[in-house]
């Protein structure tokens, strides 16, 4: 598909839309976003839009309302949703345009009961965010005269009111932050009504772009190309599209490869039919490339190019597909039952994270921050996210991103934590929703499962809920929740895309409804710890098949809390404080666990350092234990990646892209090679932990130390770590180790794998919690070094320097290249810095935080 029109300004809002001649057939495509007019409905003035867009964002750029996110603003814009809210565009379409003989409005996405009209006529009705809707208009597209799109955008709120309190109960929504939970009876981003991490802000607009597109005689679309076989001489591949021709007559159906040359794979001459035609051809690319996840191979891409021709007209669509296979196991073992992905045969353990939307406005987010964001995940070390139900099915680019860096993607369906009506109306529309975007993005290698929902089925068994309906509700419920997830889903899917693996729910035991989650088979969202209230030691006790959530909180930077307060907020019991806090006790639980685990600082912006700190060993070691624990448990992703306003949350990545303590820990934790400690009352362990397709033969030197350095015991054996495997490589009795027995508060042991080509591998291990470690003044000291291509920190400490966080109060935005780390006594390490190219370093704005300054243990 080309762009191959402009626009071009007239006067005032009006627009002229001008196109090159449609001799080739091609669809031409015109954007119409950018720059429209919006009102609330009855007022009489417009007012400056910006498509993609939302009412608030709208709003906030014509200085009507201040910053949503802003101190505790949050609640003075509530009545937004209340209200109808129009839009519209007025364009003059040039001769070219109108000649064709196929003219269709269509929009990617709008938010979300919508009336659509054109030129005064109504052409549709909306009441999904997640869908796509076309109109044709054709018939009503005035060459040379000024047309007119308008939308009505009804208050989601006010549209769905009748129908809740008409009826006879209502259905769970926990995490709806109205009293009135109406979140569940809409097609609409869950989290747009509150979570417990993110604001409530029921948006409406023009949510993703909006074009005309224009044709002649003959359109292709729908495409999949289904890869039957795959070997290491060819892989054999199925095309199947659709094609729309105004009358019938033979044409010929062409595939090629766009790679380094253009390369015709395969042709044949078909029969069209006046209406809609279903072809398919199949074609094999010979030495095919295999695409890899993140760490484990290159992420091969093809661009496929399929045209069809009449003679005088043809029609053409590009994709891009990788090639590979990608299987769920599930089967007996001596764990239980197996739940691991096979990639190209090969098991591999999932590292990652669960990724929520990237702001509340949608449109707020650059593709300069999706490739932050996606770089961010490969350089932790990551080969998958799960997107998360409560969010959207995210644009093209993400998909795009996780293709080109080795990031698979398990996608939720966007249902969450809620139980949802089964009428004959929402199941359609649920059915249109999941074929739309099972269609858009099954060509894309990085999916590797769809998942009916978000913690749905456990919540329904085991969170209560039940005992507030009668017997027959209760049935009616159950039964609603098994036709959506347990039949038009996989309906759906057996369908559009019959190869890749369908999970009901997440967490779930099994594919039946009622396998509530265990530690035995299936996937876990284990919430002891923070929740529960658990130590951070039972990770390493509840070891489950997959783990598909498990996090603890922490609070984002302090250059992030001062974008959204004054400085008389900055404390953790302001009312701005809670209002960006949105679990009840969250503040709470991070000062228990911190007074359980560390020194607790004074200051309030010491206390966020300590947080961060806490979050980030935290679930460190959590991930070691799951990663230990291979092949029982294959898969962690941690709750959670990113956030979608700047609020103290699970996040390792906060809402300005900043790194946090716990994604720096993330990117150690999964490296591919990993030397990792761990402790029984009586022992203590090395472990080797491998997801590397090869092995490694070297020499493991374990060291106990004291915290200025002294070595009081050390041993050393050569060793090979295995592929893909876990292991424990060395092992010894605590009363063998010299000078432990009573010095445990001021010794640590240090594991270095090196390897026959000088590849260096070290972990370490402390025998008590931070709050009881003997901490003196580690004696730092750093040199700044800026050349032509890098810049740097050196940094030495002459003792144990705990949890070493740089801190940049310039105005520039710095990324460290590792950043809350451990120096042990005598140890350097080279800091690289990341800075855009326009900004500049001042080293005098550095500032260096260490939990060796809030410890009160005398010495």
């Amino acid at each position: 598909m080309k762009q191959i029109c402009g626009i071009l300004l007239l006067v005032g809002t009006v627009f002229l839309l001008a196109c090159s001649a449609n001799q080739s057939g091609d669809m031409i495509s015109i954007n119409l976003n950018g720059r429209w007019e919006f009102r609330k409905s009855g007022d009489s003035l417009w007012l400056e839009a910006t498509v993609p867009g939302t009412v608030q964002t709208d709003l906030y750029k014509n200085v009507l309302i201040d910053d949503p996110f802003y101190r505790n603003n949050e609640e003075t814009y509530q009545w937004i949703d209340k209200e109808d809210w129009e839009y519209r565009k007025l364009f003059v379409a040039d001769q070219a345009l109108c000649k064709n003989d196929h003219i269709t409005l269509s929009f990617e996405g709008l938010d979300t009961y919508a009336d659509v009209f054109f030129n005064g006529q109504s052409i549709l009705k909306a009441d999904n965010m997640f869908r796509n809707w076309n109109a044709d208009i054709t018939n009503l597209l005035q060459k040379g005269e000024t047309n007119e799109i308008r939308i009505l955008f009804h208050s989601p709120i006010r549209h769905l009111k009748p129908a809740y309190d008409a009826a006879e109960y209502h259905l769970p929504a926990v995490n709806d932050q109205a009293t009135e939970k109406l979140s569940v009876y809409i097609r609409k981003a869950p989290y747009h009504f509150g979570w417990d991490w993110g604001p409530r802000f029921v948006t409406s607009g023009i949510w993703k772009s909006v074009y005309l597109k224009a044709w002649n005689e003959i359109r292709i679309d729908n495409i999949y190309y289904r890869q039957i076989i795959l070997n290491e001489k060819e892989a054999h591949l199925h095309f199947q599209g659709r094609v729309i021709a105004d009358k019938a007559g033979q044409a010929n159906l062409e595939i090629r490869c766009i790679d380094e040359e253009t390369v015709l794979l395969a042709s044949k001459i078909v029969m069209l039919r006046k209406g809609e035609n279903d072809l398919d051809l199949d074609f094999i690319i010979p030495n095919p490339e295999r695409w890899w996840p993140n760490g484990l191979g290159d992420p091969k891409l093809y661009t496929l190019k399929a045209s069809i021709s009449t003679g005088s007209i043809s029609a053409q669509y590009s994709n891009r597909i990788g090639l590979r296979t990608i299987e769920l196991i599930r089967e007996p073992d001596n764990f239980g039952e197996s739940f691991y992905f096979k990639v190209n045969g090969i098991p591999v353990f999932m590292k990652g994270a669960n990724y929520i939307p990237q702001d509340n406005f949608l449109n707020h987010v650059m593709a300069t921050e999706y490739e932050h964001l996606i770089k961010s995940v490969k350089d932790a070390n990551m080969n998958m996210l799960r997107v998360w139900g409560g969010g959207i099915y995210e644009l093209d680019y993400f998909y795009d991103l996780c293709d080109e860096n080795g990031i698979l993607v398990w996608q939720d369906f966007m249902f969450a934590c809620s139980m949802y009506p089964g009428d004959p109306d929402f199941l359609e529309n649920v059915r249109q929703e999941a074929i739309d975007n099972v269609v858009r993005l099954r060509n894309h290698p990085s999916i590797a499962l769809w998942c009916g929902n978000n913690e749905v089925q456990d919540a329904w068994h085991q969170w209560g809920w039940q005992f507030q309906y009668t017997d027959e509700q209760k049935a009616e419920i159950s039964e609603n929740y098994q036709s959506l997830f347990h039949g038009l889903l996989p309906e759906v899917l057996k369908k559009w895309d019959p190869d890749r693996p369908y999970w009901p729910s997440s967490p779930a035991s099994g594919p039946d409804y009622g396998q509530t989650s265990n530690t035995q088979s299936g996937d876990l969202h284990y919430w002891g710890v923070w929740h529960g209230r658990k130590p951070f030691e039972s990770y390493a006790e509840v070891v489950p098949r997959f783990s598909s959530e498990y996090g603890f909180q922490s609070f984002p930077e302090f250059k992030t809390i001062k974008s959204f307060t004054l400085p008389e907020d900055r404390q953790l019991d302001s009312p701005v404080m809670q209002s960006h806090q949105r679990h009840p006790v969250g503040n709470q639980l991070i000062l228990n666990y911190m007074n359980r685990y560390y020194p607790v600082p004074e200051d309030f912006a010491s206390f966020i350092y300590m947080s961060q700190v806490m979050q980030g060993e935290g679930i460190r070691f959590g991930i070691e234990a799951l990663r230990r624990s291979r092949p029982q448990c294959m898969g962690s992703l941690y709750w959670q990646l990113n956030d979608c306003w700047p609020v103290a949350s699970w996040s390792g990545i906060d809402y300005y892209g900043r790194w946090k303590a716990l994604h720096y820990q993330a990117k150690n934790a999964y490296a591919p090679l990993l030397v990792s400690i761990d402790e029984s009352p009586d022992s203590v362990f090395v472990h080797l932990v491998s997801d590397e397709l090869t092995g490694r033969t070297g020499m493991l030197r374990v060291e106990l130390m004291d915290y200025d350095g002294r070595i009081n015991f050390e041993s050393e054996i050569n060793c090979q770590s295995e592929a893909s495997v876990s292991f424990i490589v060395w092992a010894e009795d605590k009363a063998k180790l010299d000078g432990l027995q009573g010095a445990e508060a001021n010794t640590l042991l240090k594991a270095t794998f090196q390897t026959i080509d000088k590849d260096s591998f070290v972990g370490s291990h402390y025998f008590v919690r931070s709050k009881f470690q003997k901490l003196t003044d580690p004696g730092i000291k750093w040199t700044f070094h800026e050349g032509d291509k890098d810049t740097y920190i050196m940094i030495r400490a002459q003792k144990l320097a705990r949890q070493v966080n740089l801190v940049y109060n310039g105005p520039a935005e710095i990324r460290f290249e590792d950043n809350f780390f451990d120096l042990l006594p005598g140890d350097s390490r080279q800091i690289e810095i990341h800075k855009r190219d326009s900004d500049i370093f001042d080293p005098s704005e550095l500032r260096i935080l260490l939990i060796n300054i809030f410890t009160k243990t005398e010495n």
